[in-house]
């Protein structure tokens, strides 16, 4: 039975949910009023964490998946003593205010507690599979005295619904995730009405069980004793991850609207929320009002800076024993690779055409030593886009190694890269496949850039170059559509030397995501004696080939770099060329930098095999690919598609001529 003073701290949480979603007139105030009891017992009673220190590597980890009940964990986190004020909670979904519409981790305004953005549905989920890989991973390198921790979440039907919490589950399951606890709000309302519309038929339990979960029911969400017997019963689960189906009535106890999706997506309304809190024995004239007992009851500043304390007592004790994993620890945890990365990138490629997929797999068994907790792989592709690390073990449910095979389930792995990253510990995680498959990770990869995660997503098979599987597997728009999201660096390397020193800037230099662009077919590795330096890869763009008295400029990116090569050495003008792996490195740079790259009075021409969208801000004329590809040869459809060094050749003399 719950006490006085935790149905007093219970309904503290659903009175501010209640008064901030009605004041801002906007917000989801049914879940929040439901869940209450779940995130009291979590917080209170289950969970390690520090409201001084919310970025404790040894804490429990939450994540609110249905972010669209913010305020419970706004609610919460004020509540439990993390520097959240009263103010914020008052400023809910306002302008810069730490208490955005959904929970975001932000990296300008900080809401200390938040693990993860999240939103849209499903991601959170999975970013919690990611979490748990991390933890697991972790634990068996550097032991539980420093690694030994769960990862908890409140998940809705509308999460379940989502495919890639689907494949996120099935992956937990496969790798035996004990450490992950997810509570499963089951209300049987969404946002359109009552669950029977679209998700009452299929078995929830059956479901998990057979994804190889521990499942467990609560057949009433006001049971705390129930809540918090089963949320140590998963505890004790080390070889499967466990799905806690709580029943619950959205917006309870609001007298006319719970059980309702009218408590769903917007405010109770003035009158409804004087009516909730007379029924839970408040007073109906009071605002944002939390009783000192709740304070006292709630605050885990005392257990929450023992647990640390203790914590920390242990970590002293693991230096003195591991002296030698110490600089490697603290690095991890600074998402920082070991010294001696640069140097021990490869130089020499012993041959003299190589496809960029194939070197990145020699910088990949280069830098291997150099980053110990970078973990990654592929959507059950690694023998094509060539990214394990060769003397690595795989992660399976026995053994949490390196190299990660995630199966045909590109939304989790992406979003379980985000997981891990958020995690911390894991040097730039990253993840696999072939470009076109971009499209099934895009939500993962617009939060990993909204959220500055410092990720890694690689992607092969960059153009229709890839020849015979046809215009299904050639992307043409998918580096335009990357390129398109704010906080993502793009990089298409145009050779072996600067794929290398793509993957030095991502590991070293870039603290947010990067999407690295790899080819299929080999390409010519250029001669450095010849060339201009890699080292402007960093930079963006860089100058190639000059002529004292260039008349006209070609930029390339990717596998185009050879082909603009190609064009000047047929032109009968003398001509400059920029090899420009990255616009978003470009951009960063000065004017003066910029403009002895680019001079504004040079004519400029550009060739990328993908669509033209965005080379008007640094071409006059462009060669391009609009519209999809086809099945045949890749030399074939290049050809076909205008690829050529000749094309390139009658567009540099197309525009000079206009320019006379």
């Amino acid at each position: 039975m719950t006490s006085e003073n935790d149905q007093l701290c219970i309904d503290a949480i659903r009175a501010l949910s209640m008064d901030a979603i009605q004041k801002a007139n906007s917000g989801h105030p049914g879940l929040p009023m439901a869940m209450a009891p779940a995130a009291f017992v979590l917080y209170r009673n289950i969970m390690r964490h520090d409201p001084a220190d919310p970025t404790w590597p040894d804490r429990d980890r939450f994540l609110l998946s249905a972010g669209h009940g913010s305020m419970l964990l706004y609610s919460v986190l004020h509540l439990t003593g993390y520097d959240l004020s009263m103010d914020e909670i008052k400023n809910f979904r306002q302008w810069g205010s730490l208490t955005p519409g959904h929970p975001e981790r932000d990296r300008v305004h900080v809401t200390p507690g938040v693990e993860v953005t999240t939103g849209p549905l499903g991601q959170g989920f999975a970013n919690g599979v990611g979490m748990a890989m991390a933890e697991k991973f972790l634990r068996e390198r550097y032991g539980d005295d420093v690694q030994n921790h769960h990862i908890y979440a409140i998940v809705s039907d509308g999460d379940l619904m989502e495919g890639i919490a689907s494949e996120a589950a099935s992956l937990a399951g496969q790798l035996g995730l004990g450490r992950i606890v997810y509570i499963y709000d089951d209300n049987d309302i969404s946002l359109d009405g009552p669950t029977s519309l679209s998700f009452d038929k299929e078995d929830v339990d059956k479901r998990f069980e057979a994804y190889g979960w521990h499942v467990l029911d609560v057949r009433d969400a006001n049971d705390t004793v129930a809540i918090e017997s089963a949320l140590r019963a998963g505890q004790r689960i080390e070889d499967r991850p466990t799905l806690i189906r709580v029943k619950s009535i959205i917006g309870y106890p609001a007298p006319n609207k719970q059980g309702s999706s009218k408590a769903h997506g917007a405010a109770l309304g003035e009158d409804e929320v004087r009516l909730t809190k007379e029924a839970m024995g408040w007073d109906p004239d009071k605002q944002f009002y939390v009783p000192d007992e709740v304070y006292a009851a709630f605050s885990m500043k005392d257990d929450g800076a023992a647990a640390r304390a203790e914590w920390n007592e242990r970590f002293a004790s693991w230096k003195d024993a591991n002296a030698e994993l110490v600089e490697e620890w603290e690095l991890a945890w600074q998402g920082k690779p070991l010294p001696g990365l640069a140097d021990s990138l490869p130089t020499e490629w012993d041959k003299d055409k190589l496809a960029t997929r194939s070197a990145g797999a020699k910088v990949m068994a280069a830098f291997e030593t150099s980053v110990p907790t970078m973990v990654g792989g592929a959507a059950d592709l690694s023998e094509s886009t060539k990214t394990e690390f060769p003397e690595s073990e795989r992660y399976t449910d026995e053994r949490a190694g390196r190299n990660v095979f995630f199966g045909v389930r590109e939304h989790a792995m992406g979003a379980a890269v985000n997981g891990m990253a958020a995690h911390g510990g894991i040097v730039r995680p990253y993840g696999s496949t072939f470009l076109q498959f971009a499209d099934y990770m895009r939500g993962a990869i617009r939060l990993s850039a909204l959220t500055g995660l410092p990720t890694t997503w690689v992607f092969t098979h960059d153009s229709v170059g890839l020849g015979e599987d046809g215009p299904t597997h050639q992307p043409v728009e998918h580096v335009a559509a990357l390129r398109a999201i704010p906080g993502l660096v793009v990089l298409r390397p145009g050779d072996a030397t600067e794929t290398a020193e793509s993957w030095r800037v991502m590991i070293e230099d870039l603290e947010g995501p990067a999407a690295l662009i790899l080819s299929r077919q080999d390409l010519p590795v250029l001669d450095r004696s010849v060339y201009g330096a890699v080292a402007g890869v960093g930079k963006g763009a860089y100058v190639l080939a000059d002529a004292d008295d260039a008349q006209v400029t070609i930029i390339a990116t990717g596998s185009e770099v050879a082909t603009a090569l190609a064009a000047r050495d047929q032109l009968d003008v003398p001509a400059r060329v920029v090899s420009m792996p990255s616009w978003e490195l470009f951009e960063q740079q000065d004017d003066e930098y910029k403009e002895s790259v680019l001079p504004v009075d040079m004519p400029t021409v550009s060739v990328e095999a993908g669509v033209r969208m965005g080379w008007e801000r640094y071409a006059d004329a462009i060669v391009s690919i609009d519209r999809f590809g086809a099945s045949a040869p890749g030399t074939m459809v290049l050809e076909k598609f205008g690829i050529t060094p000749e094309n390139v050749v009658t567009h540099v003399h197309e525009l000079l001529g206009t320019k006379v």
